[in-house]
């Protein structure tokens, strides 16, 4: 990791400012021989113009605004001469006070006139003359923005990042260093974002023992919410809980029932019966429950049934189509009901309905807001592509703050539109939902589309599936498979997948089974791909798909093989190292974090089109410029490692998208991964033909197993029995 350049000036102008996450990009006086004047951005609360600074951090080359110098930490040089204290006092920031009285005040206490008022606000009463409206400005200005510096040096000296003193500003404001010192592991429950290594970083700098009560208590809960966030569920039981606990901290098992306790006692779990929810997730399924229970707030004028039906039928005419029963019928209850929701796997004509409900509802309501929305950017592209309508992502569509992970659109500032159409639902985890249902009290019509077999959220919950069992909302389940030319049998081999039975002999033309060695399924692979790219498709369009990261076939292995084959090291191609990873021009980039703010999400894919090297920059250091469909991103060594190779991605990443060609391969080993809805996942991805290559056995046992772990959750019960009320319910008795 290269490090941080530290330069002396003065901030001269602020260019842009956001007062929520105080991100700001200034124009930065450099104070030496040259008076260089250089752009600065970075979180700078507070900061005063004409005042001298220390900033430490990197150049970075931004592709739109050019070079510019990344602020890591600050800290302001207060002037100790008689006359930059004059100045000082005198600067605009001072309200009431002019340089006449900024001189009695020198006169009066010296130059360590502003340490003491520091340490000794009142002392300013001891200057003769000084009018009480100058003494409440200096002594109001001087407290809060030493409050925001103490606590800027305090994160600099122990190591924590200055992002996080947005979190703890909008926890705590002027308090915030403060309640730190009293107790730093409260971060865990009060700032969104600051986890438990955070916590115990500074909780170590301050001298806390490994024993301690405060950390025992959030080493609890952030135990809990580990547990759910890497199972999916929603609670664990007492009995797992205290288990874990006593392999990790066998020397405190006689606190756990206390801190349990407390916790209960602090609202940051909720049990019911036997089961431990972090509050987060209790407060996601109650608050799902609820809304949806009583949705909608503002019933939405009935439609015209019979102006409806014209309006197909024309439309039918129009487009040259006739739809199906089941796809009529998902019209009418889209229109009826204020919550529908229409589930189906590929090619059964979801898209061709949700264009449907978008002409049809403009048509019907023209004053109307309807907005379309996916849990990932991907998603939100491809929604957009075969729709024909304007999609956004759901963080953008509630304005997501990364900074401190809380959203902008919610109860107080709820969302202004009348419909919301959800793509790919089954992706959507529980505090997600939680958060669109809390920004909804405008909204009067909701309609969720989505394959009910695809792979769950990433984050805990299953939202989609607990909807449908619950059997509270309208279903239509779209059954008709209607793509019938090229990848006709792919989608067969998906809806085979789902049912538990593939006959290889059945498939001749779109998918293929290969039968190989483990040791031979790399070459098959790059053989694979050569041959695909001979016919003409795109690195783009080619797409490796494997459940693991480790192994001969795993995600690592094929990503270095596939870069060596298809892109090697050329004199014409630039590359950099980071880590084991080489990135050369034209490599395919998988991004792995939601960049909001350069329009790039967790699982886009892009080309590496530019490799600066260090002697082209003026901080003498890589830049990379990737294209994300035309959409250019600048990524410095520092964040590297927001990026991967993407020639081979797991099926995961892969939610969202599609591609002509799916290559996955199957090995014994990786058996512990493999099962039905990752594999039919996996193959509904291909939009022309599917590669099975290695043992088939593996294939065949893998789509035998329906789940490795059936998430457990409470959403489907708080529907139907109210948002408190929970019946245990047998697991083999679950409806789906």
């Amino acid at each position: 990791m290269e490090q941080s350049q530290q330069i002396t000036g003065k901030f001269t102008f602020i260019r842009f400012h956001n007062d929520v996450n105080f991100y700001k990009v200034c124009s930065f006086l450099i104070h030496d021989e040259t008076e260089k004047t250089i752009t600065v951005t970075g979180t700078l609360p507070d900061i005063e113009m004409d005042v001298l600074y220390t900033i430490s951090g990197k150049y970075v080359e931004h592709p739109r605004y050019g070079m510019q110098f990344a602020v890591e930490s600050y800290e302001k040089q207060l002037p100790d001469s008689r006359e930059g204290i004059i100045r000082y006092f005198s600067s605009v920031q001072f309200s009431h006070v002019g340089k006449k009285t900024a001189e009695k005040i020198v006169d009066a206490l010296g130059t360590e006139c502003i340490s003491m008022i520091r340490n000794e606000p009142d002392i300013l009463y001891m200057v003769p003359g000084l009018p009480e409206k100058a003494i409440l400005s200096i002594q109001e200005n001087i407290q809060e923005k030493d409050g925001m510096e103490q606590l800027v040096r305090f994160l600099n000296v122990h190591g924590i990042g200055i992002r996080n003193l947005v979190r703890l500003n909008a926890a705590y404001g002027n308090e915030a260093l403060q309640k730190l010192k009293e107790n730093p592991y409260r971060v865990i429950e009060e700032c969104d974002g600051m986890g438990f290594i955070t916590a115990d970083k500074i909780g170590k700098a301050l001298g806390i023992e490994k024993g301690d009560h405060r950390r025992l208590y959030a080493y609890l809960l952030a135990l809990l919410s580990k547990l759910t966030m890497d199972s999916g569920d929603s609670y664990v039981t007492t009995d797992e809980l205290r288990l874990v606990w006593h392999n990790r901290t066998v020397e405190y098992d006689d606190v756990f029932d206390d801190l349990l306790n407390e916790a209960v006692l602090h609202a940051s779990i909720h049990i019911e019966d036997d089961r431990i929810y972090p509050m987060a997730q209790y407060s996601a399924e109650v608050t799902i429950a609820s809304t949806l229970r009583s949705f909608p707030e503002q019933i939405m004028e009935p439609c015209d049934m019979t102006l409806l039906q014209d309006y197909l039928h024309a439309m039918e005419k129009e487009i040259g189509i006739t739809y199906d029963e089941l796809q009529v019928q998902a019209i009418e209850s889209f229109f009826k009901e204020p919550i529908s929701i229409i589930t189906g796997g590929p090619g059964t004509g979801k898209t061709t309905v949700v264009r449907a409900f978008m002409k049809l509802f403009h048509q019907l309501y023209p004053n109307a807001v309807a907005v379309c929305a996916a849990p990932t950017g991907r998603a939100a592209k491809r929604l957009c592509e075969v729709t024909g309508t304007q999609s956004t992502t759901i963080h953008s569509l509630l304005k997501w703050d990364l900074e401190t992970n809380t959203f902008g659109k919610n109860e107080t500032d709820p969302l202004d539109v009348d419909l919301v159409i959800i793509d790919e639902c089954s992706m959507v985890d529980a505090y997600v939902f939680s958060a669109l249902m809390k920004a909804g009290a405008n909204i009067r019509k909701i309609c969720l589309i989505g394959d009910e077999d695809q792979l769950p959220s990433v984050g805990p919950g299953c939202v989609l599936r607990d909807l449908i069992a619950s059997e509270r909302f309208p279903l239509v389940r779209l059954n008709h498979i209607y793509r019938q030319k090229d990848g006709s049998e792919v989608i067969s081999l998906a809806h085979d997948i789902r049912r538990g039975m593939v006959d290889p002999s059945f498939y001749h033309q779109d998918v293929h089974f290969v039968s190989c060695a483990d040791t031979a399924i790399r070459d098959t692979i790059l053989h694979i791909v050569k041959q695909s790219l001979q016919m003409g498709y795109s690195m783009d369009e080619v797409q490796v798909l494997s459940p693991m990261y480790r192994g001969n076939a795993g995600i690592d292995v094929l990503n270095n093989a596939l870069q060596a084959s298809f892109n090697p090291p050329d004199t014409e191609k630039r590359e950099v190292q980071s880590g084991y990873r080489i990135f050369r021009e034209h490599d395919k980039i998988l991004q792995l974090k939601n960049q909001p703010d350069d329009d790039v999400y967790n699982g886009d894919i892009g080309i590496l089109e530019e490799v600066t090297l260090p002697e082209e920059t003026e901080d003498k250091r890589h830049a990379l410029f990737v294209n994300y469909q035309d959409n250019i991103v600048c990524y410095r060594p520092e964040n590297f490692d927001k990026i991967t190779h993407a020639y081979c991605i797991s099926v995961h990443k892969s939610q969202g998208g599609e591609y002509p060609i799916i290559i996955m391969p199957f090995i014994r080993s990786h058996s512990i991964m493999l099962y039905r809805k990752l594999i039919y996942t996996a193959c509904s991805r291909a939009r022309k033909a599917v590669w099975l290559i290695g043992d088939m056995s593996a294939f065949e046992a893998g789509i035998q197993v329906e789940e490795r772990h059936v998430r457990r959750t409470t959403l489907q019960q708080r529907l139907i029995y109210g948002t408190t009320a929970v019946v245990d319910t047998d697991e083999n008795d679950f409806p789906f």
